[in-house]
């Protein structure tokens, strides 16, 4: 099967985009989360793939970083969700943040992704819950009275204020700097979102 695409970026329009390898354009479906950090069409890029196959259907969906599709093939192993859900969880949070949300039951914070119910994020935390840390590449969530660094409560300050998870950490990571207090990576990322 396909498990990795490397070649130029010539077409991206969420949630499509076309990758050029040697004259041959493979057309993939990916997440917010892999469209946020893509380069700019005509630049090379480097995608971790799932190929799926259907009986009236082939798709294949490409992902920046080997977690993000290893948490595509996990959410769709718990009954009744498929790719289109999957999508909308790696869109709506990180990964890190799903492990989080997983291990600590929070079922009100999952049903804010589009597409999931409670029923739905119910389900997924029974059958995810044992696997969250692998998920999270080891990342355990914070225990009560635990305090998190700056960058995980400039995070969260930002998703407060009403920015998605995913792009919250996106702001507060492109502009954060070692020693930066929470408050001063909010500062900057706000200050960047407005130009």
């Amino acid at each position: 099967m396909i498990g990795r695409l490397k070649g130029t970026l010539i077409h991206k329009q969420p949630p499509w985009l076309v990758i050029d390898v040697h004259g041959v354009g493979y057309e993939l479906e990916a997440p917010m989360s892999t469209f946020y950090d893509l380069p700019d069409v005509g630049r090379e890029v480097s995608l971790f793939t799932h190929y799926a196959q259907k009986e009236d259907s082939v798709s294949l969906y490409g992902f920046l970083s080997e977690a993000e599709r290893r948490l595509f093939r996990d959410v769709q192993k718990v009954s009744g969700i498929g790719a289109k859900i999957a999508l909308a969880v790696l869109s709506g949070v990180s990964v890190d943040e799903f492990a989080r949300l997983v291990q600590t039951s929070d079922v009100t914070a999952l049903t804010r992704i589009p597409g999931i119910g409670k029923k739905t994020a119910e389900r997924m935390v029974v059958e995810l819950r044992d696997r969250a840390a692998d998920l999270a590449g080891g990342v355990t969530a914070p225990q009560p009275g635990q305090r998190l660094d700056p960058l995980s409560e400039a995070i969260i300050a930002l998703q407060q204020l009403g920015y998605k998870p995913a792009e919250a950490e996106r702001m507060a990571k492109k502009v954060a700097a070692e020693g930066d207090s929470p408050e001063s990576i909010i500062r900057k990322a706000l200050q960047q979102a407005l130009r």
